[in-house]
């Protein structure tokens, strides 16, 4: 209880700093002639809008100015979404529609229901606004040097995953090449990882200690590879390597996905990746060794057209293991 006090005390008091920071508590946003709640609903109204069909976006495409049928949201759904009493909200629509920046129609699928939009007037307005800001933004962060930038995204990105933004589980995954830093945190989560879900000893993160310093003093460009799985804009949520064994074989490596991570494909795109690279670089096979503890990722393998070729009983990381050889003819 006393960490829940203390963690409630940090977060009021980056909330203090942070406002006073971007000038939240200025009578308008950004030097603009809207109040922080005023841009707010500006933002929900241009960003909830979005075309009829699909068959008109396509064929009139998105001119600026045109006209566009909308299926935006209704003023009792901006209140909820932003927590904005109604009647406020209604006096703030009430401004908007006399400058011309909105506008309201009946919904064609519930003629009881009125869809607000932005007119081209309106959305002129937001995308100055977000021009704005997001200078405004990028001074904020000038001081910052470039290689400490990831640092701050993380952070960021952390945070909204454990207070439960919508957007961090529905970010995008791409994978990318390792850098400085990459190996060592690939020894460290996934020692976690295993120690937690499988009670695997600190032996296993020996391994893979070993495993990570041989890839980093053996690396050949071109015929070694890391990729690290990223959610967002940079969150590391999982990695896998591919090594050279010699002239035609190569090696899959430390495949990992992180928990919160799991069921969205990554660990398959991971695989997919490895096979397609020991292709394109004329490797004959592809081995792997794993555990048959590991069904998960033995089902990711048998799916990419691994075949599980020999076993053996062994006694490792604190328990009794199978461990299992798979191979794929490239």
């Amino acid at each position: 209880m006393d960490e829940r006090k203390a963690l409630v005390a940090q977060i009021r008091h980056f909330n203090r700093f942070y406002t006073r920071t971007v000038g939240l508590l200025d009578e308008t946003l950004t030097q603009s002639a809207f109040t922080l709640t005023e841009a707010r609903v500006l933002f929900e109204l241009g960003h909830h809008s979005r075309p009829a069909s699909a068959e008109i976006a396509g064929e009139r495409g998105f001119l600026a100015g045109a006209f566009r049928l909308e299926n935006g949201p209704a003023a009792a759904e901006i209140a909820s979404q932003l927590r904005v009493d109604a009647a406020y909200l209604t006096r703030i629509l009430r401004k908007f529609a006399g400058e011309g920046l909105t506008e309201a129609r009946t919904d064609p699928a519930d003629r009881r229901r009125r869809v607000l939009s932005l007119t081209s007037r309106g959305e002129a307005a937001l995308a100055r606004l977000q021009a704005a800001a997001d200078q405004d933004t990028a001074r904020l962060i000038e001081s910052i040097p470039d290689d400490r930038l990831h640092e701050l995204g993380d952070a960021l990105r952390k945070a909204g995953e454990l207070l439960g933004d919508p957007a961090s589980e529905n970010a995008e995954v791409t994978l990318r090449p390792h850098r400085v830093g990459d190996v060592g945190w690939v020894v460290q989560r996934q020692a976690q990882l295993y120690a937690d879900e499988y009670g695997w000893s600190i032996e296993f993160e020996a391994m893979l200690a070993e495993i990570g310093a041989d890839f980093i003093r053996n690396f050949v460009p071109g015929r070694d590879f890391c990729w690290i799985a990223e959610r967002g804009s940079g969150e590391p949520v999982g990695a896998v390597f591919l090594v050279h064994l010699d002239d035609e074989v190569a090696k899959l490596r430390m495949l990992h996905v992180e928990a919160a991570a799991r069921g969205l494909g990554i660990g398959k795109r991971l695989v997919a990746e490895c096979v397609s690279r020991a292709r394109a670089c004329g490797y004959k096979r592809l081995v792997l060794w794993t555990n048959d503890i590991l069904v998960a990722a033995r089902a990711i393998y048998e799916r990419a057209g691994f075949k599980l070729v020999s076993e053996e009983r062994h006694h490792s990381f604190g328990k009794d293991l199978t461990g299992q050889t798979w191979e794929l003819d490239l």
